[in-house]
């Protein structure tokens, strides 16, 4: 064990590490100047109140990325553990159909823990499962030699990913199925798959487009409710319906325009006192536009881009393709986020309700988010020591 830890601190990646805590703290920080005056005015909460839960969700996160860290990933191809983490994933989709709630933003996407811990969002632990699931089925199909077989690997996994997109689906949430979907594709292109087989995933892809196609069109009604619809409205031109759906777009487009180079200063926002709905959650960015300008802008941005492009460059030295798959699917996560994030606000695509990573608040999202990036750095330090042992 104290080889194992002394091995664990030589090859620690602390700037991978230096750049999640900075974000962190400073996502914390800009939560508490986003929130102040919602907490107050929308909800009767004091000023900190939004900064101290997510204090308390930090407090959570760090120690399990902490701790996510050293357990060698290689225990994630365990078929107990796999199993497993289907069966999790799988009850908390179905939980929240019938006990979860958030019906008053569009989605019925949560579920209230016992003792009065918090709220859990399993969309949250689903991002997670697939990248664990899927590197950990096709690397073991892989080092078997199964990894091409269509009725050994390919339908079986494809049969869990449909399964589980529908039930995000019917929630319903847009954006989480998008980012899920995204993050199976990013695992099943590092697994090592041959190309021909491309040809039927893709026709797999056709046949679970046309089950989807079916689902909303018998389920219309319950899944374009008239905030969705107005969200879509307000993607065509937010101008138009400034005065409902179109409301949170373009006063983030004013919140960026005012922001320039250098901001208004740290607490200095105008559209966060109640002309911008929820700035804490994820228009988040707007305000951070706002205050401190294209500067501040650019170096959250840039330590997004320096956690995305590590877990890539880790995927691609590392020789082992379970430590490829992983690291693949971490990075690809956090960018798929950031970029429904920053689309939305921007308008390039519709609003999802999706976080920034490691900024906006959000407990689930944080601790989720902070267990995947531990993951990506036991990957990160075993490619570490594997370089330096081959003398790289």
């Amino acid at each position: 064990m104290k080889t194992y830890m002394n091995r664990i601190l030589r090859n620690f990646d602390y700037p991978l590490f230096i750049v999640y805590l900075l974000l962190c703290l400073f996502g914390l920080i800009m939560i508490y100047s986003a929130s102040m005056v919602w907490a107050m005015n929308i909800y009767n909460f004091e000023p900190s109140h939004f900064f101290k839960k997510q204090l308390m969700n930090l407090a959570i996160a760090i120690p399990a990325f902490l701790m996510v860290s050293i357990i060698p990933y290689r225990h994630y191809r365990n078929k107990k553990f796999l199993y497993g983490t289907l069966i999790m994933m799988f009850t908390l989709l179905i939980l929240v159909k019938f006990i979860g709630f958030g019906d008053a933003v569009g989605a019925k996407s949560w579920l209230s823990l016992p003792f009065g811990i918090g709220n859990l969002q399993p969309t949250e632990v689903a991002k997670i499962a697939f990248i664990v699931y899927f590197s950990g089925v096709f690397a073991n199909k892989y080092y078997g030699g199964t990894l091409d077989e269509i009725k050994t690997t390919i339908f079986p996994t494809f049969s869990v990913l449909t399964a589980s997109l529908l039930l995000v689906l019917l929630e319903p949430d847009f954006g989480a199925t998008m980012i899920l979907f995204l993050v199976a594709i990013s695992v099943i292109m590092a697994s090592g798959m041959k190309v021909k087989n491309y040809l039927i995933i893709s026709r797999f892809f056709a046949l679970l487009g046309v089950l989807i196609g079916i689902v909303l069109w018998i389920k219309w009604d319950t899944v374009m409710t008239a905030s969705r619809m107005g969200r879509f409205l307000a993607f065509t031109d937010p101008f138009e319906y400034i005065q409902g759906s179109g409301l949170q777009i373009v006063n983030g487009y004013i919140a960026i325009g005012a922001g320039g180079l250098k901001g208004v200063g740290l607490g200095n926002s105008i559209q966060k006192l109640g002309y911008l709905p929820e700035p804490h959650t994820d228009v988040i960015m707007a305000v951070i536009s706002e205050e401190t300008g294209l500067l501040g802008t650019t170096l959250v941005l840039g330590g997004l881009f320096f956690i995305v492009m590590r877990a890539f460059t880790v995927a691609l030295r590392t020789k082992d393709a379970h430590a490829r798959m992983l690291a693949a699917g971490v990075g690809s996560l956090i960018a798929i986020q950031t970029l429904v994030n920053l689309g939305g606000l921007t308008g390039l695509i519709p609003l999802t309700g999706v976080t920034l990573p490691f900024i906006s608040y959000g407990g689930t999202s944080v601790v989720f988010l902070s267990i995947a990036l531990g993951i990506l750095m036991n990957v990160s330090m075993f490619v570490k020591y594997e370089r330096t042992s081959r003398g790289d």
